[in-house]
């Protein structure tokens, strides 16, 4: 059996260090547990919150149309929904004219918790902005908008 080939302890420490995808994911980490920590007084999680948020709209968004807006799969997207259905705060309902797509609604209980977190996530993202002091927070939100 022949040796695999080896990757150097530079190859790893450039790796380590300008990884764009690692570095990504352990922002994105660091992010949720913030605004989780900041968000538990309402019972919700970030992602919960984000989902929520992405449902107060006029009409009821498809479960496809939120599901391409959070980046999620359906699947992911269904198992997101049971706790906030479970509580009430979210109702997915056949479309009126084609019973194949699903409806996501916020209830009146989800908008009631949306109204509690919405200042919580004012508070925490107005944090951030200021920890990000001296650097571009809209440059930043752009630049990852161009790589999703």
């Amino acid at each position: 059996m022949s040796k695999p080939p080896a990757v150097s302890r530079e190859d790893t420490l450039r790796v380590r260090d300008t990884c764009l995808c690692l570095h990504a994911q352990r922002a994105a980490r660091a992010l949720a547990r913030r605004f989780d920590e900041a968000l538990r007084p309402v019972g919700l999680t970030s992602g919960q919150f984000s989902l929520l948020m992405s449902l107060n709209r006029p009409h009821a968004p498809s479960m496809g149309g939120v599901a391409e807006l959070l980046a999620i799969d359906r699947t992911t997207l269904t198992a997101n929904l049971k706790p906030l259905e479970r509580r009430g705060l979210v109702r997915v309902a056949p479309d009126e004219r084609d019973r194949r797509t699903r409806r996501l609604h916020i209830t009146h209980e989800g908008r009631t918790v949306l109204a509690e977190a919405f200042p919580i996530w004012e508070e925490c993202h107005a944090r951030l902005d200021r920890l990000l002091a001296g650097s571009d927070p809209d440059r930043l939100r752009a630049d990852l908008t161009a790589l999703s």
